[in-house]
């Protein structure tokens, strides 16, 4: 059985970004530690007429103990604590103006609440609690032993400490709601991209399930036609096209069955002939009602049915991005299909084998928008439109211009090879 090594603690801020946030603990601590140690020994000594000795072990251990806080300052104020009442006691054996504070001299409260603010940044409630209560606890019992009777000045580090603590602690809980705020909008971002993504999957899914179903259901009529159709059949020639009927059938059932998860309760079967090249025109026409300039140069070509799909939902989802962000930017949208150079190149699968390009690019707005244009990778739509490229094996472009308009470009392939 191996033992787990525990991770050493992290210095205060050392979350931080900017590195002078992250040596600002440490620098306070130095500058404190610097300046209380040779100020404690003066006081204490001049001042109060303590023992040189003494003062001197006293103002190590009041005031080193300050670099130990910013990795661990519950443990720094233990010692630090432990230190100041002992200096109270030892105060106590000599005579000292009436005038000076008593049981904490000023630098020691200077130290101290130094200390409680790394103790604030640091710990949770209930240790802070346990820590102004020792404060507190100490400060009213050191008071029944006050030499020159008490007064409003022996209930300062009480005061001072709690509202330091309820100070740093609000800070530290503040620091952690925003980085747990950060990192829920992080996944939830994250989340929202997923599910666009799986269900443009679906949709695709669904779009494809159509576009097979009509031919396998075209090879089913055939085959089970053919006898009708052609005369004097052979009788294996018959039995053939009979199993290619209820092979057909059975692939037909299969596909279904297995699609069907992809349909929810409201979405019935599309019984529509899924749109392609030819409904590209209608999308422009109704963009154009909707206030938006849109050209349109359109493409005759026969592609297969699965990248007209594509090609009419990239240009799709291009123009109702441009309707939402840039309404009534003018906007050019072309279709064209690139024939291969020659043969080799066209069975090669390179960049001169048939493609079909299409090219939607929006200017800037004439009025301000309501939201920033989408840049690459943000917008959910662009997700869609990146996994439905990506799945029939193109590339997508898209991206802001100079000019603060935005630039949607697929390369669809069309020959069988570039497919696979």
């Amino acid at each position: 059985m191996t033992a787990v090594e525990e991770e050493p603690p992290r210095a205060l801020l050392a979350g931080a970004s900017r590195r002078w946030v992250r040596l600002l603990p440490w620098a306070v601590a130095f500058v404190l530690s610097v300046a209380l140690l040779p100020t404690t020994i003066q006081v204490l000594t001049a001042d109060y007429g303590l023992n040189g000795g003494i003062a001197s072990a006293l103002a190590v251990a009041q005031a080193a103990p300050l670099l130990l806080a910013v990795v661990r300052p519950l443990q720094a104020w233990y010692v630090i604590f432990a230190a100041d009442v002992a200096g109270a006691l030892a105060l106590l054996t000599v005579d000292f103006k009436e005038q000076l504070l008593w049981p904490f001299p000023p630098m020691e409260i200077v130290g101290y609440i130094g200390l409680c603010l790394a103790l604030g940044l640091r710990e949770p409630r209930r240790t802070l609690l346990l820590v102004w209560l020792a404060t507190a606890a100490a400060n009213v019992g050191l008071g029944f032993f006050a030499p020159n009777g008490t007064s409003a000045m022996n209930v300062l580090l009480t005061i001072l400490s709690g509202v330091v603590l309820v100070l740093g602690g609000a800070l530290r809980e503040r620091y952690e709601a925003q980085r747990r705020l950060a990192e829920q909008e992080t996944i939830s971002e994250a989340e929202r991209d997923r599910r666009t993504l799986l269900e443009e999957r679906a949709r695709i899914a669904r779009e494809l399930h159509d576009v097979v179903a009509h031919h396998m259901s075209v090879i089913t009529v055939q085959a089970d036609t053919a006898a009708y159709r052609l005369e004097r059949l052979p009788p294996d020639v018959q039995e053939e096209f009979t199993s290619i009927a209820a092979t057909s059938r059975e692939s037909l059932g299969e596909m279904r069955r297995l699609l069907g998860v992809l349909r929810n309760e409201e979405a019935n079967g599309e019984l529509a002939p899924q749109p392609g090249l030819t409904r590209i025109g209608q999308l422009v026409e109704a963009t154009a009602r909707a206030g938006v300039p849109v050209e349109f140069t359109p493409c005759d070509a026969d592609v297969p049915e699965t990248v007209g799909l594509s090609a009419y939902r990239i240009v799709q989802e291009a123009l109702a991005n441009v309707v939402r962000h840039a309404p009534g930017a003018p906007t050019q949208v072309s279709v064209s299909a690139s024939q291969p150079v020659s043969e080799p190149a066209a069975e090669s699968g390179s960049e001169d084998s048939a493609r079909l390009t299409v090219l939607v690019v929006n200017g800037p707005s004439p009025q301000p928008p309501a939201a920033p244009l989408e840049e690459g990778g943000t917008g959910h739509g662009l997700v869609g439109m990146r996994e439905r490229v990506r799945l029939v094996g193109g590339t997508l472009d898209a991206g802001p211009l100079p000019d603060g308009g935005f630039r949607v470009a697929a390369q669809l392939p069309l020959t069988e090879k570039d497919f696979t």
